[in-house]
């Protein structure tokens, strides 16, 4: 959907609310998209170093977010933006990654994965992460490329697996008199259609890509969490999540704290004393304090787009996913209750 046509149903939505009772409506502009450090811890005795917070929020997506109104940066590009300009910073010695993610597409995650690897390789400064409300699935992915994970005691991770959500309205579509017919070049062009009816062939297809994916995100665990015990790999594998103490227990995450517990130990791996504590974030985005966390992801610093007609609340995974498999947990996209 583009700009102008999701400004048309705005529009329309909110002449029908007009009618109904109270209207809020805000609208806000993209503002500065320049990156600033905006320093919110400083040690007496600092010497110049820094230790940078780059924040992850919101599902992962290597594509641009959409709003009503506006279009935001793509997650993926947004940390890689990010982690470059952490690396060519000569204050900045480490880099805490602030993960507050449900996970997201298999390739978002693995790219975004990729992207701090090839930051550690190329600057050769630690990152640690730190997992605050959500760190599952892809974002648990996402936290397996870092040196050390802390997680606050009450952050909910694992959700280590694979999803992918068909559905096939052929059936309801026929009951109603609408019959679809699709011609393909193969008998599993059509797998995961709405308009086709799920054979056994398809499952298999879909199946053998869910358990490729699978291996991939369990051979990582494996390699970069080698603490977990291997009477309990296959238990945290299973797709549960679990809090932070949990986690730590099992090996998922090496201690349980907060952000200051994370900047000691960045500061620790980086060999220092003292240091800045600042977070990376857009210039027009407002950071008064350390735990100020922004829309990072998307990198839209100054965009709101509030729209208050009778309390409709969708999830962003309804909102804003695409087609295709997942690392995620969202108990609204899984279906679970």
């Amino acid at each position: 959907m583009d700009v102008a046509t999701r400004g048309f149903w705005v529009l329309l939505l909110s002449l029908m609310a007009a009618a109904c009772g109270p209207l809020t409506f805000t609208v806000g502009g993209p503002g500065d998209q320049r990156l600033r450090q905006t320093v919110v811890v400083h040690e007496d005795g600092w010497g110049g170093e820094r230790v940078a917070i780059i924040d992850v929020t919101g599902m992962l997506f290597n594509s641009s977010r959409q709003g009503l109104l506006h279009e935001g940066a793509n997650p993926v590009a947004a940390l890689q933006e990010k982690l470059e300009a952490a690396r060519t910073d000569s204050r900045v010695r480490a880099v805490i990654l602030r993960l507050n993610t449900p996970g997201g597409t298999v390739t978002a995650s693995d790219a975004m994965y990729r992207e701090v690897l090839r930051f550690k390789e190329q600057s050769h400064k630690p990152v640690v992460a730190l997992m605050m409300d959500v760190t599952a699935s892809g974002g648990y992915y996402l936290a397996c490329s870092t040196d050390e994970i802390v997680a606050y005691p009450t952050s909910v991770t694992g959700s280590i697996g694979v999803i992918v959500q068909t559905l096939s309205v052929k059936q309801g579509l026929a009951r109603i008199g609408v019959e679809t017919e699709a011609f393909t070049s193969g008998p599993n062009k059509d797998v995961g259609s709405p308009l086709s009816n799920m054979t056994d062939d398809h499952r298999a297809v879909l199946r053998a890509l869910v358990k490729d994916f699978y291996e991939r995100f369990t051979e990582i665990v494996r390699t970069r969490r080698p603490n977990i015990p291997a009477d309990q790999f296959a238990r945290v594998t299973d797709g549960r999540v679990m809090s932070g103490d949990e986690a730590v227990k099992l090996g998922l995450a090496d201690r349980a704290g907060d952000i200051y517990d994370a900047f000691e130990t960045a500061k620790r791996r980086a060999g220092l004393k003292r240091a800045e504590l600042v977070v990376v974030h857009r210039a027009s985005q407002r950071v008064a304090s350390v735990h100020e966390q922004g829309n990072a992801s998307s990198g839209v610093g100054g965009v709101t787009t509030q729209i208050n007609f009778a309390q409709i609340n969708l999830p962003e995974a309804l909102l804003d996913a695409p087609a295709g498999f997942y690392y995620m947990w969202s108990p609204e996209f899984s279906g679970a209750r």
